[in-house]
């Protein structure tokens, strides 16, 4: 065994054999799951465990055994719950204790919130130290969900008097007029993965008050002209579906003590082909800009099922080959 291996034991307790039986799976295939993760062996008998390899991974593995046999005494694990715990004990939390020390948490009245890795990590860090964030990268990343949570946490902490959620309805064509209902109604489904983050950290009634006395507002991004908004928190997303004239004309929303939140996905623009993704340009205008802030997600930290990260790297390499390969028109 070389010196960069490292032997871990620890011994899980209270022992208990139904949730040893439900931290290992069927066939082991949890711990299996944790060895192909990390690149690491795990050995068992009965609740004493063995990790072996590199010091990182080992770590990383013993904390995740440890965070998911308290798990399994009160519920089912699968392996897409493995793979969530897995996220949040990064590499990059492991080996930076200090940064691990200083970790955001989101407080809401029904959930505490914290992030999983360095870069949610670094998100939430600056969503709280710029009056405008951007959150770019891939489905499932936490993007949203993250911006919500925030936004939810200035709201009672009253740090802000409202929440202002936008968002592009391309699939519209932002031709609200044929569907039924006022605005909110009609720009419900395009808004549904806030609202379902907000149902579950305020809980359906509250939110429902909220919406009716105007402190959470729903807004179509073409609606937004002309506003200026004070002491908001505003979030905008699926931000790459917005052109360039949208992105300036939000941008420029912002009033007195209010804080803006953009997030996008720039593998899944929407927009017609001859029309520049307001998100893909914003990127190089503020870049360096006092005050903004630029998180960029990839698939790495995707935290929900473990076939959606692979989905991502797979068309990651599909384009990849796309742009590298070779020139096949003809004159």
């Amino acid at each position: 065994m070389n010196a960069t291996t490292e032997t871990r034991e620890l011994v899980l307790e209270p022992a208990n054999n139904v949730a040893l039986a439900n931290l290992c799976g069927q066939f082991d295939e949890h711990l299996r799951q944790i060895e192909r993760r990390l690149g690491v062996q795990i050995s068992n008998r009965g609740n004493r465990f063995r990790v072996i390899g590199p010091a990182g991974p080992s770590e990383a593995g013993a904390k995740v055994l440890q965070e998911l046999y308290t798990l399994a005494g009160s519920e089912s694990l699968d392996p897409g719950r493995v793979h969530m715990c897995l996220q949040a004990a990064s590499l990059e939390d492991m080996t930076d204790p200090v940064a691990a020390s200083e970790e955001p948490v989101v407080r809401t009245r029904r959930l505490s919130i914290r992030p999983r890795g360095a870069n949610q990590r670094d998100y939430l860090g600056s969503i709280r130290k710029h009056d405008l964030s951007f959150g770019i990268g891939p489905a499932g990343t936490g993007k949203t969900y993250l911006a919500v949570a925030s936004a939810v946490e200035a709201l009672e902490q009253e740090r802000v008097r409202r929440i202002v959620l936008v968002r592009p309805a391309v699939e519209a064509g932002e031709r609200l007029g044929f569907l039924p209902g006022d605005m909110s109604q009609k720009v419900d489904p395009y808004l549904r993965p806030m609202y379902d983050a907000l149902y579950e950290m305020i809980g359906f009634e509250r939110v429902a008050r909220l919406v009716d006395r105007n402190i959470i507002e729903v807004a179509p991004l073409a609606f937004m002209r002309g506003r200026s908004l004070n002491e908001s928190f505003i979030i905008l997303d699926e931000a790459q579906n917005t052109t360039v004239e949208q992105m300036k004309m939000f941008l420029t929303r912002m009033g007195f003590g209010s804080r803006a939140v953009v997030t996008g996905d720039i593998t899944q623009i929407d927009l017609p082909r001859n029309q520049t993704s307001g998100l893909r340009q914003v990127m190089q205008i503020l870049d360096a800009l006092p005050g903004v802030s630029f998180t960029f997600f990839s698939p790495r930290d995707v935290v929900r099922h473990s076939l959606v990260q692979r989905i991502v790297e797979a068309y990651d390499r599909h384009d990849a080959d796309d742009a590298g390969g070779p020139d096949v028109s003809t004159e």
